[in-house]
């Protein structure tokens, strides 16, 4: 159901996540579907070559792109998608939509040079990041996922949580055997505990997928963070 593909530098997951088509009944018995836009994308952080080669092969096409949050490693092939896919949506929590635009190329600078500096936007391969048509906030919905509101690793950290089918995708929130750093700019130790306290007393049957490393459970992951 959910493809998981590595991309840029630091192995960040992009997920690849289906949506239910709205189809309607034709005589025959036989359904079409009406919704050309029939996936999401969350993260694609690098290698839109693989990104794109992927979604053909499963032939899906974005009807959302999310950013579980603004750091460089998840966000570095937006620009190729959003060309790739005009009519998908840029969704990210409006904490975090001055780190999207023209304009947010210089906070970028300043949030790498604080981080020991990274050629992100010194790249040859750099290219203006567009807007976000969607600002999120906590309890929002898209398509199947609720939004939840995890800042901590950053000011606009989200998860999105698919309760039907026991799914998260945690962002750099809750990893494997790991949490987010809260180091960088804009990340808070206080508000990161809270965020994981939230999680933890959700159900332990839960399906985390994080925004690097392997997939993980609700359970696991508060028995060993205990």
């Amino acid at each position: 159901m959910i493809t998981q593909v590595c991309v840029g530098e630091l192995q960040t997951n992009c997920w690849i996540i289906p949506l239910l088509k709205a189809e309607q009944p034709l005589p025959s018995g036989k359904a079409v579907s009406q919704e050309p836009e029939n996936c999401i994308v969350v993260d694609p952080g690098g290698n839109e070559d693989l990104i794109l080669a992927r979604l053909k092969k499963l032939q899906l096409c974005p009807r959302y792109i999310v950013l579980s949050h603004a750091h460089f490693d998840h966000i570095a092939a937006l620009p190729q998608m959003a060309a790739a896919f005009p009519q998908a949506d840029i969704a990210i929590h409006q904490a975090e939509a001055v780190k999207l635009g023209p304009e947010s190329e210089e906070l970028h600078r300043r949030d790498l040079n604080a981080a020991g500096g990274y050629p992100f936007a010194d790249s040859p391969a750099w290219r203006p990041l567009p807007k976000a048509s969607l600002l999120l906030k906590e309890g929002d919905e898209l398509g199947p996922f609720q939004v939840l509101h995890l800042p901590g690793h950053s000011p606009g950290s989200i998860g999105l949580y698919w309760e039907a089918e026991k799914i998260l995708v945690s962002g750099d929130t809750l990893f494997y055997a790991g949490v987010g750093r809260t180091d960088l700019p804009g990340g808070d130790e206080h508000l990161l505990f809270q965020s994981l306290q939230r999680l933890f007393a959700m159900d332990g049957d839960i399906n985390v997928y994080p925004g690097h490393g392997p997939a993980t459970t609700i359970r696991r992951e508060a028995a060993t963070y205990r």
